[in-house]
């Protein structure tokens, strides 16, 4: 191998070029590709760094070399993969130089390492392409062609991709700074599938990072896209459901709750029987808790703090929890544990006009005081109405008409006519709207079952 890089070395530079291409196609030739491993590292070093060769030289070469390992010629992927690495060890001094072999070479290693499932290490690989390159144009390698060019819908497509392999390590950090990046470009394109990726890598980052309302307004909306297989249809309205669940509790993630409990596609779901009880303002029991826990990805288990204001606030207790066996517990611990307390909560002010902060703690298992804590910020951020008498240790619950509506009209059961009377008393006649409620509900109901066929339809007389 010396004996012969010598000879090429002394030939015309004009006649360099030819020599090095029959060298290059005599390695990959070689029957020992271990061997032509090392050939290969010794060749690619003396393209690059030897002054004598020349530039010209060099790019003829590497490219001839990128194009022979994108089509297969080393059968070996782990072989492939040494070698392009190795390579590009060598080019990275005079990465602006060769440019474009860079980046062609990296869109390799990243599809060899998204093969072994290396998600981070080949997101990280595609970090490295000058994408933002002005100086030269970027050698890229998508739809199965080689073009010298880089429009925006092309980069976009790139930032999709590193986005996509970030969030199957669950590093949603980064993936969001990179979907700011391709959001700024979501207008380049209209291609459906690739639109499709994108609003699928933003519902997975609004999962990640908690914004689970967001998230499964996201889900839902995807899970009707037709181009999607119907499979993974169905797993996207699983994750719309589990998003909704998780949410914070308030008028908000009732409309959501009611369109995804409108969907006929939801009863086929393991998770519809929370769906159902939540969407009816049901207290759930820890046995359907623990049911729903075990459908849970590892980050919505993930463990929440409890600020110091609230941990202090819920430790300042009256005599009575001393002398009780009210819980000690400060606070929620979990994402759904969060989710679950604040929903029997707002299911509580369905049922009750009032409750003590002792009464409440038992109901969440809580503390008298994490109880009142709790209410009082979802009633800060307008998520339940009520009032809080500190005296009395009461929590007043006002009128769920907010609450009704974002059931009834977001596609509950459709709209109830409300009338009212003057009774006098206002518990007076938030009892009769309760009953008239009630009432029109299993109206409701049973028109719908007799619909099905289930019963048999009845006409009443007065």
């Amino acid at each position: 191998m010396d004996a012969r890089l010598s000879q090429l070395a002394a030939l015309s530079q004009k006649d360099k070029t030819a020599g090095y291409l029959a060298l290059l196609s005599d390695v990959l030739a070689q029957s020992n590709q271990g061997s032509a491993t090392n050939d290969l590292q010794l060749l690619v070093d003396t393209v690059v760094n030897q002054e004598s060769v020349g530039f010209v030289v060099g790019r003829q070469v590497l490219t001839e070399l990128v194009k022979s390992l994108s089509i297969g010629t080393i059968a070996d992927r782990d072989l492939r993969k040494r070698i392009i690495q190795d390579t590009l060890n060598v080019l990275q001094p005079r990465a602006v130089i060769y440019e474009e072999q860079v980046n062609a070479l990296r869109f390799q290693l990243a599809d060899l390492l998204e093969t072994e499932e290396e998600w981070t290490e080949a997101a990280r690989v595609l970090m490295g392409i000058s994408l933002d390159s002005g100086s030269r144009a970027v050698f890229i390698r998508l739809r199965g062609q080689l073009t010298s060019s880089l429009p925006d819908d092309d980069k976009f497509r790139i930032y999709i991709r590193i986005i996509r392999l970030l969030l199957e390590d669950e590093d949603s950090v980064q993936a969001e700074t990179y979907y700011n990046r391709a959001a700024s470009l979501s207008n380049s394109t209209a291609d459906r599938e690739t639109l499709l990726q994108f609003k699928l890598c933003q519902a997975r980052i609004n999962d990640y990072s908690r914004k689970f309302l967001e998230a499964a307004m996201r889900y839902h909306e995807l899970s009707w896209a037709a181009d999607i297989d119907e499979e993974e249809r169905k797993e996207l309205l699983s994750s719309a459901v589990t998003c909704a669940v998780l949410a914070p509790a308030g008028p908000n993630r009732s409309r959501v709750l009611a369109s995804l409990y409108r969907d006929e596609r939801s009863s086929e779901l393991q998770t519809y029987n929370i769906l159902s009880k939540m969407f009816l303002d049901h207290i759930l029991r820890p046995g359907e808790i623990k049911s729903f826990e075990q459908t849970l990805k590892p980050h919505q288990l993930a463990r929440i703090a409890i600020s110091s204001n609230d941990r202090l606030a819920s430790t300042v207790d009256d005599e009575e929890s001393s002398l009780t066996n009210a819980s000690k517990r400060t606070g929620p611990s979990t994402v759904l544990d969060r989710a679950v307390m604040e929903h029997n909560l707002l299911a509580s002010s369905k049922i009750y006009n009032n409750i003590t902060f002792r009464g409440l703690g038992a109901l969440l298992d809580l503390s008298p005081g994490a109880a009142e804590t709790m209410a009082r910020k979802m009633i800060e951020q307008g998520r339940l109405k009520g009032s809080i008498d500190q005296v009395d240790k009461l929590i007043w619950f006002d009128g769920g008409k907010e609450e009704d509506d974002a059931q009834g009209k977001a596609g509950g059961l459709g709209d109830v006519e409300q009338t009212t009377e003057d009774t006098g008393a206002p518990l007076t006649k938030r009892w009769d709207m309760q009953i008239r409620i009630t009432a029109a509900n299993v109206e409701a109901i049973v028109q719908h079952l007799a619909v099905k066929g289930l019963v048999a339809a009845t006409t009443s007389s007065v």
